[in-house]
């Protein structure tokens, strides 16, 4: 088959889908890879590195949506994009497509066969191709990063000449992938750590790591759904949360918040007169401001001080360590292309494969996205 690998056009937006050592596996399995000149120059890989590697560099996209029967993008496409997208082709790439319903519909009109990388089932035996999780990793970690930046004070214990400063204390809300990476972080950087997370099931996780896991009173409510999401939760049990949160932030310098549930609003756990309990000169890295939020005062790709407590609404945090993140989205979307095409056509049959999927055929084939696009009509 002809992969095409165009250059992101998101403002931004740093990584490229593909770097040189996996086209290098690509090409070995008979395909051909069809880079756009300039694709991974902000991830400091060359055309040079690429030609190398075996692809062949395109001048411009026109040129190479035209020639490629199968597009690998990190970013969803902008609507000129999807226009030049080739009828009845196929589109593999993080698509949101919750949130952009429009673009559904073109893809429909246009036959495109599209795979969304954050609709990948969270099974076992789809882990290599977890990109949602990959890039989590990163963003737990850039997180810790700009926190300590942004912080008056230092992270470890330090025993010195001039008297003993106390370490950082950080609170983490939300114990999955960017939670537990931005756990890790802070430890290795000296601060003292707590986490807090509504599932009892990751505190041995949290332990593991150097952490204090907070306990909080559950409400007999399931707290995720079997693809390992986070589920929306009452009322009732979101103030629970807030409880146990506040009588942490009067002694918290930095929070980092990661509390997201997949296709909706970001639970809101730290309100307006909760960061009034915060210290003069803390932080709090919001890392689901693109959802909404966890902290009320978030705004999203902004920094505000409100009552003395500066808030990062972190946006994209992966595209600001673009060498890596990469390389690590790069090995999953490979590992996804190499699962949807290891026969000679796809297999609807196989979890991954149908879950994954969001048109096909001029239909929608997702049943969350065709219950939404049905309510938003048609």
């Amino acid at each position: 088959m002809k992969i095409g690998i165009p250059k992101e056009i998101v403002k931004g937006e740093t990584r490229v889908a593909l770097i040189p050592s996996m086209v290098s596996a690509l090409i070995k399995m008979n395909h051909e890879v069809l880079v756009e000149k300039g694709a991974g120059a902000e991830s400091s890989f060359s055309d040079q590195e690429y030609e190398q590697a075996g692809a062949v560099i395109i001048k411009n996209a026109q040129e190479l949506f035209k020639r490629a029967e199968v597009i690998l993008k990190v970013q969803p496409p902008e609507m000129n994009e999807a226009d030049l997208l080739n009828e009845g082709g196929t589109f593999i790439g993080f698509l949101a497509p919750l949130n952009n319903l429009d673009l559904v519909k073109k893809f429909i009109d246009r036959k495109i066969t599209a795979f969304a990388m954050e609709f990948v089932p969270r099974i076992s035996r789809a882990q290599s191709m977890d990109a949602l999780s990959a890039m989590a990793t990163v963003s737990g970690y850039k997180a810790i990063l700009i926190a300590a930046n942004m912080l008056g004070k230092m992270f470890p214990l330090l025993m010195t000449a001039a008297g003993t400063i106390p370490p950082a204390n950080v609170l983490i809300l939300g114990a999955g992938v960017a939670g537990l990476q931005a756990i890790a972080s802070a430890k290795r950087m000296g601060a003292r750590v707590e986490a807090f997370d509504p599932r009892p099931a990751v505190r041995e996780q949290v332990q593991s790591l150097g952490a204090t896991f907070i306990e909080m009173e559950l409400p007999e409510e399931d707290v995720e759904t079997e693809g390992g999401y986070a589920r929306e939760q009452s009322e009732a049990f979101l103030v629970k949360e807030q409880e146990a949160i506040a009588n942490r932030l009067p002694k918290t310098d930095v929070v980092i918040s990661t509390a997201q549930i997949f296709g909706k609003k970001a639970p809101l756990l730290i309100t307006e007169e909760m960061v009034k309990l915060m210290p003069e000169g803390s932080v709090i890295i919001d890392l689901a401001a693109e959802q909404g939020g966890n902290c009320e005062l978030t705004e999203a790709g902004k920094t505000v001080e409100k009552h003395g407590v500066k808030i990062f609404g972190a946006v994209n945090l992966p595209a600001t360590v673009p060498v890596h993140a990469s390389q690590m989205y790069s090995k999953t979307i490979t590992n996804l292309f190499k699962q949807l095409f290891k026969e000679d056509k796809l297999n609807f049959e196989d979890e991954i494969t149908q879950k994954s999927c969001i048109t096909h055929q001029g239909k929608v084939v997702n049943e969350l996205v065709a219950s939404t696009l049905n309510k938003g009509g048609k």
